[in-house]
């Protein structure tokens, strides 16, 4: 059978700063070591089945994060605080926050509330999402997303800065807001709650390569998604090229990437690669509109245009196990690790441990993220 990787509490205020440094790692790690991350993701149609038992395992193992998401269901916070309270020494990440889900303010104090409750092991990830959901579920417009993104870092970072009242008059917000229609008697304000660290990680997730530039400039972290070996230096171009621009916060040696890659041992190999076809079938084909799809242009840059328009078509037209039939082996090969134990352990120490990746993000339940903690760490 294939295996497939993907309420006790420290008192909150307290730090243990030796473990909790940004970049993770702890008392027995060595700063060239590729750390491990969980991955619980978004909701489907309810909450996900064994996640104490995915934590406490995570825990045991030593994996250095753990993560949540949204779409357009569940949030990215509330399940967060869960798992914070199930756990006391994993980071605690979003992979992302949608920032149209949000105001800048209200995200930046669901991160300060967060890092205070575990103890300053938060970490804020964003993203901007696509037209689809940010037009069609938050009534938000979507262009310029690079310009919004850039505003909306600067904002959270001014509140949890909390070195003055905040007063930001930018293209996309305006802090007080003293346009039309408003009563003209907002005035800059100062959050009545002090950070616990003023200065919280803020991860970036990306696909293009001026998001990338972008995210090596203003962020402390990359989340790519589809991250893939054989991109590995352009990918690295484009991080070199944030990384020189002016007052770029970070260098590569800081700059934390967390990566999800689909792990599936299995002594056949297409049956391993028909679990990741789902996913990637998915994401290419019904993520995004025909127009626009961000993951689909990022396989097309990767060499499958022509792949990625028929399994485009053929999900759009309502024929879905097609279009998943149609994902090619070649590609579901250069963004997961499918097939023998072996095969897998090969790409993983020729391949991926090569790459800009900090971070091997996987998801599973107790028996397969051991077998990814023995992957890496044996």
């Amino acid at each position: 059978m294939p295996m497939s990787v993907g309420m006790a509490m420290e008192p909150p205020y307290r730090r243990n700063e030796n473990t909790f440094s940004f970049c993770g790692y702890g008392a027995d790690m060595a700063e060239d070591d590729l750390k491990l991350g969980l991955v619980l993701g978004y909701w489907f149609a309810g909450p996900p089945t064994g996640v104490p038992e995915m934590l406490a395992a995570a825990e045991e193992l030593g994996f250095d994060s753990i993560w949540s998401a949204e779409a357009y269901g569940s949030d990215c916070f509330t399940p967060l605080a869960w798992y914070g309270a199930a756990t006391t020494r994993a980071k605690l990440g979003t992979a992302v926050c949608q920032m149209s889900a949000r105001t800048p303010v209200a995200t930046a104090m669901s991160a300060l509330t967060l890092d205070h409750l575990s103890g300053g092991r938060f970490q804020l990830g964003l993203g901007a999402s696509g037209p689809q959901v940010v037009e069609g579920w938050y009534g938000q417009p979507y262009p310029k997303p690079l310009a919004r993104t850039r505003e909306y870092v600067e904002i959270v970072r001014r509140v949890l800065a909390r070195e003055e009242p905040l007063d930001f008059q930018g293209e996309h917000y305006q802090l007080p807001n003293r346009g039309e229609g408003t009563m003209g008697l907002g005035k800059p304000l100062k959050s009545i709650t002090h950070p616990l660290r003023a200065d919280i990680p803020i991860l970036l997730g990306a696909e293009g390569p001026k998001n990338v530039a972008m995210a090596a400039e203003i962020a402390d972290g990359w989340l790519p998604i589809f991250l893939s070996p054989e991109l590995d230096k352009h990918y690295r171009e484009c991080l070199a090229e944030g990384f020189a621009r002016p007052g770029a916060r970070r260098t590569m040696d800081t700059f934390e990437i967390p990566n999800m890659v689909n792990i599936v041992v299995d002594d056949d190999v297409e049956r391993a690669a028909d679990m990741v076809r789902m996913f990637l079938g998915f994401y290419i084909g019904g993520m995004g509109a025909k127009e626009v799809n961000f993951h689909a242009n990022l396989f097309a840059r990767m060499g499958y245009g022509d792949e990625v328009e028929e399994i485009q078509d053929l999900f759009l037209a309502g024929r879905k196990d097609e279009a998943i039939k149609r994902v090619p082996l070649a590609l579901v090969e250069d963004v997961a690790m499918v097939g023998p134990l072996d095969k897998v352990r090969e790409e993983l120490d020729q391949k991926w441990r090569k790459t800009c990746m900090t971070t091997l993000l996987v998801n599973g339940g107790p028996d397969q993220l051991r077998l990814v903690a023995d992957l890496v760490n044996g």
